[in-house]
């Protein structure tokens, strides 16, 4: 072991997390009675690609885990950014490797999933990391764009900012939104440098747009979780929403931002009638 491994604890964090981690999570069938919490040892040796052997002395802190490894166990026990910096941590190992790394691609959480269908009357979206756009509802669809429409690697909030006109028609205020959303990237790309996404994402932006370009180059702005946007809309007209930026304490590496206005209010009023409209449309 380096001299900054810490094998136990290492241990003790893959126990908790396969613990925390039911079957369906990882894709794997919810039945019959199961003695323990969470994922079996067998399961995520098999779906990382190991031995149950290797994977049994791993928790037992007993052996060192190749970079690959902890990779693969990042993988399958849904780790997010500062989750799988931590698990390297433990295990002495540096958890960038100097090159761009390809993430698989994220689905949306369950339970983020039931909370966000369960929204009839607010707009909402999943956004996951470098904000891509993972999961919405149909009244997020009839506000914004429909998503649907969009190819899935394309579907990316910053990169729709940047190139789609009717977006910078949509916003009142487009430049400030798309300063947020630069800020936002380089945040995550400061906590993930390697990641081949993001440059990908930030090499194509940089190209298109002198504007995004000079946010990017400067890396000024502030993130925020909250706030108000005004609105150009074509079937409703103007209209002001607040939203909010809600972060499950499972993992910073989603999160589900909602747009909503108070009860009785015109834009209020307006959310109804653009469910009808969209309702009408899909019909």
């Amino acid at each position: 072991m380096s001299s900054g491994a810490r094998p136990g604890e290492l241990g003790a964090f893959l126990r908790a997390r396969r613990a925390g981690l039911s079957p369906r999570t990882v894709g794997l069938p919810d039945t019959g009675r199961r003695r323990v919490t969470g994922l079996r040892r067998e399961e995520v040796a098999e779906l990382a690609e190991i031995s149950t052997a290797q994977y049994t002395r791993l928790e037992q802190g007993r052996i060192r885990p190749s970079a690959p490894v902890l990779d693969a166990l990042a993988r399958v026990l849904h780790l997010d950014d500062e989750q799988r910096a931590h698990m390297f941590d433990l295990a002495g190992q540096a958890a960038d490797s100097g090159r761009p790394v390809r993430r698989p691609a994220q689905q949306a959480r369950p339970r983020l999933l039931r909370v966000l269908h369960d929204l009839n009357r607010s707009p909402a979206m999943i956004l996951g990391r470098r904000m891509d756009i993972l999961a919405w509802n149909s009244l997020a669809a009839a506000l914004i764009t429909e998503f649907s429409e969009i190819p899935e690697k394309d579907r990316n909030f910053l990169r729709l900012l940047f190139t789609d006109p009717a977006m910078r028609e949509l916003y009142a205020d487009w430049e400030g939104i798309a300063r947020a959303g630069v800020a936002q990237l380089c945040s995550e790309a400061a906590r993930d440098p390697d990641d081949a996404r993001l440059l990908a994402l930030v090499g194509q932006l940089s190209v298109r747009d002198p504007d995004f370009r000079t946010w990017w180059a400067t890396r000024h702005g502030a993130v925020h979780g909250a706030g108000v946007h005004r609105l150009h809309h074509p079937i409703v007209g103007e209209l002001t929403l607040d939203w909010d930026t809600l972060v499950p304490a499972t993992g910073a590496d989603q999160r589900l931002v909602v747009w909503s206005a108070e009860s009785g209010t015109q834009a209020h009023d307006k959310l109804l009638i653009l469910a009808s409209w969209g309702r009408t449309s899909r019909e």
